[in-house]
């Protein structure tokens, strides 16, 4: 099954952060499952260290790459049909990289793995 990783799942999994559900923890861990990781996460994490939300051991650069590698994500680029999905989505989360990661997950037919219950209110198909 081919599974969207938000954005805070992507940290908590790298992390080993007891917030991760034991269903997500599973679902990544499967071997069988396809993950990917949306350019959007990559995105939204630089800001927030940009603006200090957010601080790492590593540089960002090779933090991605490490965990690209380790767990074998795959990374999904935002596409115009990507953002195009975006109007068509109705306003219940004002968080742009949640709406773009809601997008893809609708236009790729994935489910996303999330704790967010605003995600969890859009028609998209989640685990948690």
């Amino acid at each position: 099954m081919n599974y969207l990783l938000d954005t805070h799942v992507f940290l908590w999994f790298a992390s080993d952060d007891i917030k991760l559900s034991p269903v997500a923890k599973e679902i990544i861990e499967n071997g069988k499952n396809n993950i990917y990781l949306s350019s959007a996460s990559v995105w939204e994490l630089s800001i927030k260290i940009i603006i200090g939300k957010l601080k790492l051991k590593k540089d960002l650069n090779k933090f991605i790459a490490e965990n690209i590698a380790r767990y074998a994500y795959i990374p999904l680029p935002v596409t115009i049909p990507h953002a195009l999905e975006i109007s068509k989505l109705p306003e219940i989360h004002k968080d742009p990289f949640d709406r773009m990661l809601v997008a893809q997950a609708l236009a790729e037919k994935m489910k996303i793995i999330t704790s967010d219950s605003y995600i969890r209110k859009y028609n998209v198909k989640t685990a948690w």
